[in-house]
């Protein structure tokens, strides 16, 4: 299975007039248009998704919807709980393993649960130090999926290094 982790695009900054709760805030237009181009980089790169789960939080909500229309993968969105901030990594491979499998998922979340999770795949730990940019995408492969060294990283890229991709 190849997993793609995508942090969510730039967002209203938090305690922003009109949107006191975090979960509540949204992306800014500036992450909006950044995410339209990583679509389409995304499809530059032929990738595909057979499942897409997004953190029930907006800004990832709005991510996510981005990425399902340049895909036209609409029915193929869910929201998950495990990729809401402040879930242990553990608790997303557990919400995973309860899921058919798709060969192609892309999870839709935040920092630092997503560089966590990460981590915690490649190395059986949490605690190696990852950095995902706003935006920014990585690709993991995997047999299986467990608490604990189950992938190898196939690339992790920056919004501006997927901003030269998009054709």
């Amino acid at each position: 299975m190849n997993l793609f982790l995508l942090r969510h695009g730039l967002a209203v900054e938090p305690g922003a007039a009109g949107h006191g709760k975090d979960a509540d805030r949204p992306l800014t237009p500036k992450g909006e248009r950044k995410l339209w181009r990583a679509a389409q980089a995304m499809k530059a790169l032929d990738l595909s998704f057979d499942l897409i789960l997004s953190s029930p939080y907006l800004r990832a909500r709005q991510t996510a919807a981005i990425v399902a229309k340049a895909f036209d993968v609409k029915d193929r969105l869910e929201l998950s709980n495990s990729l809401a901030p402040g879930n242990p990594p553990r608790k997303v491979i557990e919400s995973l393993r309860r899921l058919p499998m798709p060969g192609d998922v892309l999870l839709v979340g935040h920092e630092p649960g997503l560089s966590q999770l990460i981590s915690l795949l490649l190395s059986g730990d949490s605690g190696v130090s990852i950095a995902m940019k706003k935006g920014g995408l990585c690709k993991l492969a995997a047999e299986s999926l467990r608490a604990g060294r189950c992938a190898s990283l196939e690339w992790l890229l920056t919004p501006k290094q997927m901003a030269l991709l998009d054709c």
